[in-house]
């Protein structure tokens, strides 16, 4: 089975000085282990990289370098799979946002999902999984779970 790595995850797993940094290093070793393969989008590389080149003093900024940034982001990419970006992805965003009324910064999961659906990937791990309750199909899991092994 494939999983896509929320943003929140990545930041956690390359970010050491995170709280969850541990736990979600972990929930990442045990799916690989488990024959699970790891996913992201380009969407998921973008916003990685506004959250750690954003200032420490601005909400949510790590304040990296450009050279740190891209060492983490080689990290990343060394542990996970790229989907592409397609029209058929911009054509399920358009579906997913119109149907459920999508608005605001919400926009984001609606892509991820959008990506996930052209793909077909049905695993999302994430640390907020109430973000994407709102899609049929998608079943988001927490680091907590995977590490309770109540994922399969």
């Amino acid at each position: 089975m494939r999983y896509l790595l929320d943003t929140g995850i990545l930041l956690r797993l390359v970010h050491r000085e995170a709280v969850e940094h541990g736990q979600v290093r972990q929930s990442v070793r045990m799916l690989k282990a488990q024959g699970h393969e790891a996913v992201i989008t380009l969407q998921n590389l973008v916003e990685f990289w506004n959250v750690c080149t954003r200032p420490a003093t601005a909400r949510g900024g790590l304040g990296l370098t450009i050279a740190r940034t891209r060492h983490r982001l080689r990290a990343i990419e060394r542990v996970t799979m790229l989907l592409p970006d397609t029209r058929e992805v911009c054509a399920a965003w358009k579906r997913l946002v119109f149907t459920h009324n999508v608005m605001g910064v919400q926009v984001h999961d609606a892509r991820l999902v959008a990506t996930m659906g052209v793909h077909d990937v049905k695993h999302l791990l994430t640390l907020n999984p109430s973000d994407f309750a709102r899609y049929p199909g998608v079943l988001a899991v927490t680091p907590e779970q995977v590490i309770a092994s109540q994922v399969t």
